[in-house]
């Protein structure tokens, strides 16, 4: 019997029921609808719980991070996920969130429900009118098959400090791959974070851990259970590895016995994986009739392999990018539209784009393939554990006979000499990668299977920026400058893109803000930019500032050579590390030169400074030269990970550089 308050059963006296009806209104109050308002068993244990003492910018704890999943032999997939988040500051109300990423033609939704509780007991419920679903591609326009979709409950506005928000889904889909990854948390600390894994009888499981010392299972016949308890948080220190190179996680591949074929591909080699992309692409890489023509009208008049590379190259970067994930059935997201398709669409995301400039280079009789790499961690590939899963990004590698001095070349006993090239990056040009791709294990695509391989890095030389200064110093320390900038490699890249993705104003802005942090109330005259021959990238500009020099009584003018402060360079604040710092190849050269003020001459002027270390050379110098102070400094550093036991040897060096740069020179008046 269901028992109600006494404002419940006033509610009810006022109704007006017909005789015979008011046992169905008791039932309908007493249906399992309104129990499941309640928060569930699991949930309201967890937040009555004690949690350890964190810093105060930690912003939540993850109490509970649990995920399920459930095979069936036809190749069915059920994922269930139960997790919770207690809130420890206002700004960690944006953690007050659940989601479920899914297939709209392939998986179904099945439950997504999460709950509020606050500290005073009370909860608060959220519905299916809560759920927001939205397609995960970027531009909708090209969103032609909507598969790649987002379920999420959003609970920002109601949580506060010590309110728990949890929620439980659950998602059934078909799975191409027999493989998991399971990331044991984000930047969060964890409480208890779990994944179990159930299988059909007689099927076994394999696991390889990353970031952690290896996980073994808890086994149970087909049953495994990878769990982790009472994980720090990843606190944000500059110059850190990416979150994917330090939370735990494991891989985890599931084999049938061997009487029983999986509804899936399984992996046990790079090279079946190799094969397996290959059979997926290769086929939609056929030039067409549509292909041939374009590719004879993109390479007319073009004698050598390399004028041909770079017409084709050119065009497939301006095919425009569209994020189109295909269907299960059509490859998992990893098979590409067919290259005709991709040419009358004039649209693509990176395994159409490189498919269409595959099948154009074939055209033409220039062999290629494809090449998949994770994009934006450079270290992210696990190497003892084949699967697709690894990889973001697909690239191309041209077939390269001639002699090329390029950056991006890198070769095989196996597959020989090529060209790697990313067609979906606009703003790197023919002959380099993109520094995030750069040192990365990849996979090249072969029918014949293949093996790992590392994308070649560039050299410190390859990034150079030169700069060259002219400064006027007048006597009350105010300055007319010229800052004329020349880049090249990934520095010309990272240049090019702020250019190419600012409205004019806005990156005048950035330019503007640069410019004043070396010199305070910066009047900018003038700002070009642009692209130079031979994948180079340019900056001029013009400004002038009043009281950049400070002036002491009558007699005397202090100033400082570096006018400028070095963009994008790496401060390391902290006394101790607990991660890697990571330092990424560049090189730097500057010259300033001043015209010193009529009457002054140098009164103390800083020693030249050198800096040594394994991973950077750093030097500085000053002199004075028919009445005109010339100042010099030239940093370069190599593709690095240095350890935090050698931190102080890094903080030492850019200290020490910093000090360098920020040096004054003295003049007194004659």
């Amino acid at each position: 019997m269901c028992s109600h308050s006494p404002a419940s059963r006033r509610r009810i006296d006022r109704w007006r029921v017909k005789p015979g009806a008011t046992a169905l209104v008791l039932i309908c109050l007493c249906s399992p609808c309104l129990a499941a308002e309640r928060p569930p068993s699991w949930l309201t244990e967890l937040a009555s719980g004690r949690i350890p003492e964190y810093d105060s910018d930690v912003g939540a704890v993850v109490l509970l991070n649990e995920m399920t999943v459930t095979v069936e032999p036809d190749g069915k997939v059920t994922t269930s996920v139960r997790k919770a988040i207690r809130v420890l500051t206002r700004e960690g109300r944006r953690e007050a969130r659940g989601a479920v990423i899914y297939r709209s033609d392939s998986g179904k939704v099945r439950r997504l429900r999460a709950w509020t509780l606050y500290p005073s007991g009370a909860s608060k419920p959220y519905r299916k009118k809560d759920i927001i679903d939205i397609s995960l591609v970027e531009d909708d326009v090209y969103d032609v098959y909507g598969e790649s979709r987002e379920s999420s409950i959003r609970g920002m506005a109601d949580a506060d400090r010590g309110s728990v928000f949890g929620y439980e889904s659950v998602l059934e889909d078909r799975s191409v791959f027999t493989q998991f990854s399971f990331s044991f948390q984000d930047d969060l600390p964890a409480l208890l974070s779990r994944f179990h894994l159930e299988l059909p009888s007689g099927w076994t499981a394999e696991s390889v851990t990353d970031n952690h010392t290896p996980i073994e299972p808890l086994v149970d016949n087909s049953s495994y259970t990878w769990q982790l308890e009472h994980l720090p948080p990843v606190s944000d220190e500059p110059a850190r590895p990416g979150l994917r190179s330090i939370v735990p996680r494991v891989n985890v591949s599931y084999f049938p016995p061997p009487q029983v074929k999986a509804a899936g591909p399984t992996f046990r080699e790079w090279s079946q994986v190799s094969a397996w992309l290959a059979s997926l692409a290769d086929p939609r890489a056929r030039p067409d009739k549509a292909v041939i023509a374009k590719a004879q009208a993109l390479t007319a008049g073009k004698k050598s392999q390399l004028e041909k590379i770079e017409a084709i190259a050119d065009f497939s970067q301006r095919i425009k990018y569209a994020s189109i994930q295909l269907g299960v059935g059509r490859g998992g997201g990893y098979q590409p539209s067919p290259a005709g398709e991709t040419l009358q669409n004039a649209y693509g995301d990176c395994k159409d784009k490189v498919n269409l400039m595959r099948s154009l280079l074939a055209a033409v009789g220039i062999e290629s393939f494809p090449v998949v790499i994770f994009s934006g961690n450079r270290r992210y590939v696990q190497p003892d554990w084949p699967s697709p899963r690894q990889f973001n990004h697909v690239i191309i590698a041209v077939k390269f006979s001639g002699e090329l001095k390029a950056p991006a070349m890198a070769s095989t006993g196996r597959l020989g000499q090529f060209l790697l090239f990313d067609p979906t990056d606009r703003y790197t040009p023919l002959g380099y990668l993109p520094d995030h791709q750069q040192d990365s294990l990849a996979l090249p695509v072969k029918s014949s299977g293949s093996e790992l391989l590392r994308a070649p890095a560039s050299t410190p030389q390859a990034n150079l920026l030169k700069r060259h200064v002219t400064m006027s110093l007048a006597h009350d320390g105010s300055i007319g400058c010229q800052i004329r900038e020349r880049f090249e490699g990934s520095s010309a890249s990272r240049n090019r893109r702020l250019h190419g993705t600012l409205a004019g104003r806005d990156y005048r802005r950035v330019i503007e803000r640069w410019i004043s942090r070396g010199a305070p109330g910066a009047a900018v005259s003038r700002i070009e930019a642009g692209d130079r021959d031979g994948g180079g990238f340019f900056l001029d500009v013009d400004f002038t500032a009043v009281a950049y020099g400070r002036t002491v009584g009558q007699f005397l003018l202090i100033f400082k050579p570096a006018v400028v402060p070095q963009r994008g360079l790496t401060y390391l604040n902290q006394t101790e590390r607990k991660y890697a710092v990571v330092l990424e190849a560049d090189s730097y050269q500057e010259t300033v030169e001043v015209d010193l003020p009529p009457g002054f001459t140098i009164d103390e002027m800083p020693e030249p400074v050198t800096l040594t270390t394994p991973f950077a050379h750093y030097r500085a110098d000053w002199r004075v030269e028919a009445g005109k102070l010339f100042f010099s400094r030239h940093l370069e550093l190599d593709n690095a990970v240095v350890p935090p036991e050698d931190y102080t040897s890094v903080k030492e060096f850019f200290d020490e550089m910093i000090a360098a740069d920020q040096a004054p020179v003295v003049l007194v008046r004659r």
